[in-house]
């Protein structure tokens, strides 16, 4: 093959046949989302086409993906590397990853939503592989899931020191109480914050420098509450227990104190209902899905440049 060539990509063969190992299947995508064999023969696939084309990454590839027999056991090994520290040792950390994602298939079924949502809805994202090892925000949400399991076990100061560490790797601050859907994805993912009481649904994108915060005075549970569906433009902020309702998208540096009707738009600090807040526009789309920031600017009557 010729240097910077595109290796071909291929039908599935028959049944006992095998691809090439350079070749990235077409296969049809999963009708669940638990279908954690298709993702991980795609991220082998693609990763084995780029160790070809680029052999500087060939013994990375290798390490953090082809050297393993599941999605679980590449994804706690490159967990594992990337949040050791000299006193948390990475041995530590992968038979803690690995048990965890062997214990609980919640988890998995999980991982393999986010894979989907972010090749999906983020054009920047070019394989699954690519988001498996690059992104952080991905990356983030998988370990805090591990760490929220500690949390439900009572082993706080080991969830507490995942936390730590997760922050200062990937600059993402989850408590390790907040609750976590599927589906989400974080994108770019720095300076995410999510606090202690938080519950974030399923198919949610939540940019960057976004705080789903408390009000600084209540106790107990003081975090936003975000449906599913939900699209969080960048430096937005959402103080207390207030609600997002389904499908509901909050624009790029709004401030959000109190609920957000479903299928709504609020933008603005503080902010507002697109529409009004007696007959708000209401949304067709999912947002949180499509990832459309910007089509509720025709409809603000004040919006200048």
């Amino acid at each position: 093959m010729p240097a910077g060539a595109t290796p071909a990509v291929e039908a599935m063969p028959p049944a006992g046949h095998q691809l090439p190992l350079n070749v990235v299947p077409t296969i049809p995508p999963p009708e669940s989302d638990d279908d954690e064999s298709w993702v991980w023969n795609q991220i082998k696939a693609e990763v084995r086409r780029d160790a070809e084309s680029e052999p500087a990454l060939a013994s990375y590839h290798y390490a953090t993906v082809l050297s393993h027999t599941s999605l679980s056991r590449s994804l706690s090994f490159h967990l594992a590397n990337k949040l050791s520290s000299s006193t948390l040792l990475s041995t530590l950390l992968y038979d803690l990853f690995l048990q965890s994602f062997s214990t609980h298939p919640t988890l998995r079924i999980a991982t393999v939503a986010d894979l989907l949502a972010v090749r999906h809805r983020d054009p920047a994202c070019e394989s699954f592989s690519h988001c498996l090892l690059n992104y952080k925000g991905f990356l983030a949400i998988q370990a805090h899931r591990v760490s929220h399991i500690l949390w439900t076990q009572s082993r706080r100061p080991l969830a507490l020191a995942l936390q730590s560490r997760i922050s200062d790797v990937f600059a993402v601050d989850i408590h390790p109480a907040a609750r976590i859907g599927k589906g989400v994805l974080l994108d770019h993912a720095t300076g995410v914050v999510i606090g202690e009481t938080a519950v974030v649904g399923n198919n949610v994108s939540i940019l960057h420098h976004v705080t789903l915060g408390g009000t600084g005075k209540a106790i107990g549970d003081r975090h936003p509450k975000i449906a599913d569906g939900v699209l969080i433009g960048a430096g937005a902020t959402i103080l207390g227990n207030v609600r997002i309702g389904a499908g509901a998208k909050i624009g790029a540096g709004s401030l959000v104190l109190i609920d957000v009707p479903a299928r709504t738009t609020a933008v603005g600090n503080p902010a507002r209902l697109i529409g009004g807040k007696e007959k708000p526009s209401k949304l067709e789309d999912i947002p949180g899905e499509s990832m459309d920031h910007t089509s509720f600017i025709a409809e603000w009557s004040d919006y200048i440049i």
